[in-house]
């Protein structure tokens, strides 16, 4: 009992000193001109003392003339613009606190679940949606856990009063958790390891046909709900999501994609540079790790993650740099794409990799990912360079031409506390 009381006394104390969030934007009123900044458009191109126009949530124009009469002008002489960052297989918004089993939202019991669908359990109230967006990032593809077949993902903006204003994409992929073909356990043989997850690939193939016969027939008995929720991966209007890292298991992943026809992307991909030719040849797309990870293989070189987005690069797979686990949530994604730049990306090819790249793996490329006319207005603007640690400091954010409070709660603790422990006069 004592320690219960411990635990509530603390859970009370922490959420007392908690900060509301900031409040979501109002729609975009007016027509709005960013003038006189260095614009990188994320497909490569750079403008020079450009103008970006939108109005009603969406780029009107992109280019170095005079600003409209009616529009309200924005000086960002000396500023970098850039098209607003994509985190991509992420829990954001599905967990809070990792010590509070009741701030999870993002696991499912049971092996073969597609039908859970993670839309539904996005809290727009998360603290840690703040702390990301105002580091630039302003999509997030939202993906479940749990499971070999774990459920649909889908791409959510982060400025919303709920999860039904928050939806960018619904549903956009299922996600396949293969079992790993890299014997690790001390406590089986592994034999014992292979058999039991190759028996469980087996049985997701099998699903997948019964899903198949079952959607070819016209009527039904009865109506198959985890049948039903992989409809869209065989008309190709949702995404094959495999996460994997082995050549072997990658291979498996192609070959899934061959029978059924779906448009698959690997989640993982260690191993993609000794497969990259092959990964062209088959249009399979890659969604890339946390940067600062140790390699699987302890044979494999350190710097494995920070060379991977070069030699895909250089292969012609199309990839993006993800940055999400436990501790940084998505903060530090343009850093990771920095990262990248040392180890043979340019800075436009590294901006694209969480941006355009980004929105083509996840089929949202004709609204967003780069700052062209048509496409949403969502945009960040920094003080220095997006990628570099040292200057970086975002200043205005932009989503569907809403601009969004930058505010969160790090800020305001600190803002806060300041004064009290002498940090400043």
């Amino acid at each position: 009992m004592k320690n219960l009381l411990l635990f509530l006394s603390i859970i009370i104390s922490a959420n007392s000193f908690s900060q509301p969030n900031v409040l979501p934007a109002a729609v975009q009123s007016g027509t709005i001109a960013l003038t006189h900044a260095t614009i990188h458009v994320g497909n490569g191109d750079v403008i020079n003392d450009g103008i970006i126009v939108f109005s009603n949530g969406k780029i009107i124009s992109v280019n170095n003339n005079a600003a409209p009469s009616d529009a309200k002008v924005i000086d960002c002489s000396g500023k970098q613009i850039y098209p607003g960052l994509i985190l991509t297989d992420c829990s954001l918004g599905l967990e809070e606190i990792d010590a509070i089993r009741s701030e999870h939202d993002n696991y499912e019991l049971g092996d073969l679940n597609p039908d859970v669908r993670s839309v539904i359990a996005y809290n727009t109230d998360s603290k840690i949606i703040n702390t990301v967006r105002s580091n630039g990032v302003l999509l997030a593809h939202v993906v479940p856990n749990g499971g070999i077949l774990s459920g649909t993902s889908s791409v959510m903006q982060l400025d919303a009063w709920n999860w039904e204003d928050a939806v960018y994409k619904m549903d956009d992929g299922i996600h396949f958790r293969m079992p790993s073909l890299t014997p690790t356990s001390k406590e089986n043989s592994a034999d014992d390891v292979l058999k039991k997850a190759y028996g469980q690939i087996d049985d997701v193939r099998k699903f997948f046909r019964d899903a198949k016969a079952y959607l070819n027939e016209t009527t039904h008995e009865q109506t198959n709900i985890k049948f039903e929720s992989v409809k869209g991966l065989f008309n190709q209007s949702q995404t094959f999501f495999v996460h994997c890292e082995m050549v072997n298991e990658m291979m498996i992943a192609v070959e899934f994609a061959k029978e059924f026809g779906f448009r698959t992307v690997i989640v993982g991909g260690s191993d993609s540079y000794k497969i990259a030719d092959y990964l062209k040849q088959n249009n399979i797309a890659v969604i890339l790790n946390q940067m600062h990870s140790l390699p699987i293989m302890q044979d494999d070189d350190i710097d494995t993650y920070a060379k991977l987005p070069y030699q895909l690069q250089q292969a012609g797979v199309l990839y993006c740099i993800n940055d999400f686990d436990e501790m940084n949530r998505g903060r530090n994604l343009m850093f990771n794409a920095g990262v990248a730049v040392g180890f043979g990306l340019t800075k436009e090819q590294a901006l694209q990799a969480i941006t355009l790249n980004a929105a083509k793996i996840l089929g949202i490329d004709k609204q967003t990912g780069s700052l062209e006319a048509g496409k949403d207005a969502n945009i960040i603007i920094s003080d220095g360079d997006l990628l570099d640690i040292k200057t970086n400091n975002i200043i205005y954010a932009f989503i569907q031409g809403r601009q969004i409070n930058l505010d969160n709660k790090q800020k305001q603790l600190y803002e806060r506390y300041k004064t009290k422990y002498g940090l400043t006069k």
